[in-house]
């Protein structure tokens, strides 16, 4: 059973209609309504607020949410797939240019015009995941810096943490990751 026809079958069950629970999770009618046909794929904080308002978890949402957007990944068309797949190498910018590179897939993302949710929300998470990244690689470079600092004042004997080494796991890593996406993207776009 996907996610909407669950979330229909709790609601008719609670014996409340789809304005009552628009009106639960303050959200609009229609929202309910394409998430109940199966034409919107609800995020991570629509899907609490509809299981606390149906009384049941979040978790038994999710999973159907999740086998509902592999599904609706196999349908989407030829032009989603060569979108994504360019957004996806866009964010192999951060090799030339690695504080500001999540500006690219950004630009690419406004300028696309896609209203595909599911094209949307496969390309909004690979640009947060660029932005976890380059907060994430910064964060370990100043703590490396931190450290450098405190043993060279606080301590009498120096240790100079190279930089290199978090650098280079970092970068591979990222790497890693964005081409499992592009594979990701072959294998479910067809």
């Amino acid at each position: 059973m996907e996610a909407g026809e669950k979330i229909a079958k709790a609601r008719k069950q609670k014996g409340i209609t789809q304005q009552e629970l628009a009106d639960l999770t303050n959200l609009t009618t229609r929202t309910i309504q394409r998430i109940e046909n199966g034409q919107s794929i609800p995020r991570a904080f629509t899907i609490n607020a509809i299981a606390e308002a149906l009384g049941t978890t979040f978790q038994e949402l999710q999973a159907e949410v999740q086998d509902n957007e592999i599904t609706s990944v196999k349908n989407t068309n030829e032009k989603e797939k060569h979108f994504l797949k360019l957004l996806t190498l866009s964010c192999f910018s951060y090799l030339l240019i690695p504080i500001v590179h999540a500006l690219i897939p950004i630009y690419i993302l406004k300028k696309s015009g896609s209203h595909d949710e599911v094209t949307l929300n496969v390309a909004r998470q690979t640009i947060r995941t660029q932005i976890i990244w380059t907060v994430a690689i910064n964060g370990i470079m100043l703590a490396c810096l931190a450290s450098n600092f405190i043993s060279a004042i606080y301590f009498d004997k120096i240790v100079i943490i190279n930089f290199l080494l978090p650098f280079f796991i970092m970068y591979t890593l990222n790497a890693v990751i964005l081409t499992k996406n592009f594979v990701t993207i072959n294998r479910h776009f067809r």
